[in-house]
């Protein structure tokens, strides 16, 4: 009962960092170099413009914190559809952090290598288990 209550509000509390990044992806902060993420991605930017580009942020790192508040929820209630729930969530964050990465090596932990690991690992258990 505990683990599944340490597991459930872990991944509740990673579901909730993504609002970090929906918050930088909708400028509702001053950006600083410290804060990791630039608004760009190496692959968007460049042909879908900046607002329609956050848009795409903004909506995809929604969708991981829902995933992943509810994925966390549904453990802790026992609910059959946790897992799947969770293994679209996870795939969901890893593509997000890719596809929004803006290319650069510098500061990788600020800009999502942390929860791209752990979301990864997450996939690795639940799928291969």
């Amino acid at each position: 009962m505990f683990f599944r209550w340490a597991l459930g509000i872990f991944m509740v509390l990673h579901g909730l960092v993504h609002l970090w990044y929906l918050t930088l992806s909708q400028g509702l902060v001053e950006f600083e170099a410290e804060m990791g993420w630039t608004g760009r991605s190496w692959l968007f930017s460049a042909f879908l413009g900046d607002a329609a580009m956050r848009w795409l942020a903004t909506a995809l790192f929604a969708v991981a914190t829902m995933g992943f508040v509810a994925g966390g929820l549904g453990l802790v209630a026992q609910q059959e559809w946790w897992e799947p729930v969770t293994i679209v969530t996870a795939a969901i964050s890893v593509v997000t952090i890719l596809l929004f990465w803006d290319g650069g090596m510098q500061m990788l932990v600020q800009k999502g290598l942390i929860g791209f690991l752990i979301d990864i690992a997450i996939l690795l258990v639940l799928v291969f288990r």
